[in-house]
């Protein structure tokens, strides 16, 4: 006979819940590398930027690509 499917369910939650715990550590980590990259970027350069630079600063400033403007960067920035 095998296992139970609520035990089944419940040691899937528990593998779930450790494997994103354990992911949460990496992916903060690379987010922070990122806003690094892409501050850089956007330091170095003048708009239009590029598709990853835009949907970046799109997320960063709440607002959607095309109404971003040079000031809302430049505050963004520093």
């Amino acid at each position: 006979m095998g296992m139970h499917r609520s035990a089944k369910r419940r040691r899937r939650r528990e593998d779930a819940a450790t494997t994103m715990a354990r992911n949460k550590i990496v992916k903060t980590r690379e987010r922070a590398r990122r806003d690094t990259r892409m501050v850089e970027k956007v330091k170095t350069g003048s708009l239009p930027h590029t598709p990853v630079v835009m949907s970046w600063l799109s997320r960063k400033l709440h607002k959607k690509a095309g109404k971003i403007t040079s000031e809302d960067i430049h505050n963004l920035v520093t």
